[in-house]
């Protein structure tokens, strides 16, 4: 097995589960590393602690020591500054290190880890240079307080999301879609967002307020205008979806509702409203959004290589199984 380094979210990791009571084996079986490897980690890295008078280990510590021992590596003097020029413009683009690398060995190309890019964008802010604005930001992710009882008003009729086709559930096509809407400062602009459970193609569109009316009228006008599939949309219980079947009879697509307050059961469109927010930030603002920025956002998510997708585009994996 080809050993690879450790990651920052590995390290993280680490932190949260020792605090939990894990020992390091435990740890080893859950990162599917050795265990050696988290021991060693862990020695090297804690740090004392004067405030409660003992070591503990501390991943933002780890990581910078890690960061700090990469920089001086010989191995990586072997990148100059040409190697950098593609990486520097696909920055640009909003992908993230992992992405870049991913795409690059995809295509064959000469690369350097993840960790050097970093290296080289945070290199880049201390001379004055601006790529680190390119990366994402992370946000608090949106979370619902959980009651007993869903206050938001029930709908009779609709369909729970356990009736929806193997097709959805499993990923096995495409067509099959999770919609939600994503607010701003205040409550009457927002975005209401379309993404693939399969492929994570993503569609946005702009809505003056959170009305029943204003969001069907921009869904069936998104779905009409597209050339993709739609044969099931997963949606979560706000009040915005209620004229539901309006939406099933005009465009023949069926509709599935989660359970209220489980918004894990739709986790391709959360993580993607989490994405959107690199370009749209949850305490801003969203009276200046237009259609045209809201095209242009789907755009660049959809040509990013992702993951999951063995780092090929949404774009490209959509298309590749139409």
């Amino acid at each position: 097995m080809k050993y690879t380094h450790l990651t920052e979210k590995e390290r993280y990791t680490i932190s949260i589960l020792r605090k939990q009571g894990l020992r390091t084996a435990g740890i080893a079986r859950l990162l599917n590393r050795h265990k050696s490897t988290i021991y060693r980690e862990i020695e090297r890295n804690k740090r004392y602690n004067k405030y409660f008078d003992r070591y503990s280990y501390q991943p933002g510590y780890a990581q910078q020591r890690a960061r700090n021992r990469l920089a001086r590596s010989r191995r990586n003097k072997r990148y100059g500054e040409t190697d950098f020029r593609l990486v520097a413009a696909l920055l640009q683009l909003d992908w993230s290190p992992e992405q870049i690398v991913g795409f690059l060995r995809r295509i064959g190309q000469k690369t350097m880890s993840h960790e050097l890019i970093y290296q080289y964008v945070w290199n880049n802010k201390a001379e004055g240079g601006m790529l680190w604005k390119h990366l994402r930001q992370s946000t608090k992710q949106r979370r619902k307080r959980y009651r007993s009882n869903d206050s938001r008003g029930r709908l009779a009729a609709k369909k729970h999301i356990s009736e929806r086709p193997a097709e959805a559930e499993l990923r096995l096509e495409p067509g099959h879609w999770e919609i939600d809407t994503v607010i701003g400062r205040g409550t009457k602009h927002c975005i209401v967002t379309l993404v693939d459970r399969m492929t994570g193609y993503t569609l946005i569109g702009q809505l003056d307020d959170r009305t029943t009316n204003s969001l069907n009228n921009r869904v069936k006008k998104i779905i009409k205008q597209s050339d993709l599939p739609f044969k099931t949309i997963t949606a979560d219980n706000g009040t915005e979806f209620h004229q539901y079947a309006q939406l099933e009879k005009q465009t023949k697509c069926l509709f599935f509702f989660a359970n209220p307050y489980h918004s894990w059961e739709r986790g391709t469109n959360e993580n993607t409203n989490g994405l959107i927010r690199q370009y749209l930030p949850k305490k801003a603002s969203m009276s200046h959004v237009t259609q045209r920025l809201c095209n242009q956002i789907a755009g660049k998510l959809n040509s990013r290589p992702r993951k999951r997708l063995g780092f090929f585009t949404p774009q490209e994996y959509i298309h590749a199984h139409l």
